[in-house]
């Protein structure tokens, strides 16, 4: 064929049709790290003389990790954490009532696998919220299927679905997850038709999947929320069956917080201010 005649041909069908059907398969595949790593690490590999079958063997562990990432992001974005905390960020010492060891087996999930529960009890700002979300990032990091929601909002979600004749559909589809959390409850007092509808995601819950409950009230002030000892105690009785309790007494962790970064906002500006007064102090008389 004359030289013409190959100018003339389409693109893709000569020496760039590997590469073409490479990208088109890798696609069809859904491979995009391979497609996006092959021929960087086709160069690393053939710079250090890697054989072919190591050259895959990186190729696919990249897609398998890649792929993994890819998966555990999406569990947290379906969780609908209000944000995203790990214990790596929580200040243990803050809390001396909290049983850190406790917590950091539960960070393995191993109480999710026996369908266990977990009650964070404590008065508020001293980290309930962060520990059950941190326990929840953990539990996706694991590969479980987790629903973050304050008790307000799950009440208020249950009784929407009631009105509009899809409460069961919700009801099951909260069963399904492994893991559900429950923050703030007792912060907001429970109609006696939120009370009755929050009991009954529980009670289907009981030995059939594990839940995080975090509350600012001892036990025995369940009832002003819940609005009824006998429900009170029925509820107790399920969730408290397998469960670990955790003690989060102590000085508010969020005013701490607080009241530190205004130390330290006090700090800077009096030393902002010394420097100045300093500066001023040295400069030369003109009088």
């Amino acid at each position: 064929m004359s030289g013409k005649a190959m100018d003339m041909m389409p693109a893709g069908t000569t020496s760039g049709t590997p590469q073409v059907l490479l990208s088109h398969h890798l696609k069809q595949l859904k491979l995009p790290t391979v497609l996006r790593e092959y021929d960087k690490v086709a160069r690393e590999c053939a710079r250090d003389g890697v054989d072919h079958p190591r050259y895959l063997l990186r190729l696919v562990e990249l897609e398998l990790i890649d792929r993994e990432r890819r998966v555990v992001e999406r569990r947290i974005k379906q969780a609908r954490f209000p944000a995203v905390k790990s214990l790596d960020t929580f200040d243990f010492t803050a809390i001396p009532s909290l049983n850190k060891m406790l917590v950091l087996e539960l960070a393995r999930c191993e109480f999710i696998l026996r369908r266990e529960n977990v009650i964070a009890l404590g008065n508020s700002g001293t980290g309930k919220t962060h520990v059950a979300l941190a326990l929840g990032l953990a539990a996706c990091q694991k590969g479980f299927p987790v629903a973050f929601t304050t008790a307000a909002a799950l009440v208020h979600q249950l009784m929407e679905a009631r009105d509009e004749k899809r409460l069961l559909k919700l009801q099951r589809e909260l069963q399904a997850v492994k893991l559900l959390i429950v923050d703030e409850l007792g912060y907001v007092p429970l109609s006696p038709t939120g009370a009755e509808l929050l009991f009954e995601v529980l009670s289907q819950r009981y030995e059939r999947g594990s839940t995080i409950v975090t509350s600012n009230l001892p036990f025995e002030d369940w009832t002003s929320v819940l609005g009824s000892e006998r429900l009170t105690g029925a509820l107790l009785d399920r969730l408290t069956h397998h469960v670990h309790i955790l003690t989060m007494n102590g000085d508010s962790y969020r005013l701490k917080q607080s009241a530190g970064r205004r130390r330290a906002a006090a700090m800077a500006v009096a030393a902002e201010q010394n420097q100045a007064t300093a500066e001023t102090g040295d400069q030369p008389s003109t009088v």
